[in-house]
């Protein structure tokens, strides 16, 4: 760079936040759930769902292993009565961050309808594209009903 006066000025270093990446389980191998078929998946999910599945929306992930034994559960969001936002970046970020190989996801409608929405149909199709690009594999998407019941976007074909 040069000043004005043409002599040359050193460049300032660029000052930036450090990232720190860590993980540490405290599971022995052993004691992971393992995700056989879609219920097993549901049953996980609602075990540690918030209370308030028929009022609010929330979008939650499961990290798994090569095995499909479960890392770890994140929820990604809570939202409103009738939708939620679920960041990509965030979500990858994190299974990245927790050495995640496979993932599923999945949201609850308040209203006690599984029927995927077209929006939930288009995000299951950019998770499943954005993984590919970081070989993270979306498994499946599930959508819970409050009470009982489910869909699962694996059971259906659509993944």
């Amino acid at each position: 760079m040069k000043k004005s006066d043409g002599k040359s000025q050193t460049p300032l270093l660029l000052q930036v936040a450090e990232v720190k990446v860590k993980y540490h389980s405290n599971l022995t191998t052993t004691s992971h759930l393992r995700v056989s078929i879609s219920s097993d998946a549901e049953n996980i999910f609602r075990m540690n769902w918030s209370g308030d599945m028929e009022l609010v929306e929330e979008f939650n992930v499961l990290f798994l292993n090569r095995a499909n034994y479960v890392k770890g559960i994140f929820r990604l969001s809570r939202g409103g009565i009738t939708g939620t936002v679920a960041d990509p970046r965030i979500l990858f970020a994190t299974a990245l961050k927790g050495l995640a190989v496979g993932i599923i996801v999945a949201h609850n409608h308040p209203s006690g309808s599984t029927k995927p929405s077209s929006q939930d149909i288009e995000l299951t199709r950019r998770l499943k594209e954005g993984g590919k690009l970081i070989d993270i594999q979306l498994i499946d998407h599930i959508i819970l009903a409050p009470h009982s019941g489910f869909y699962s976007f694996a059971d259906e074909g659509i993944l």
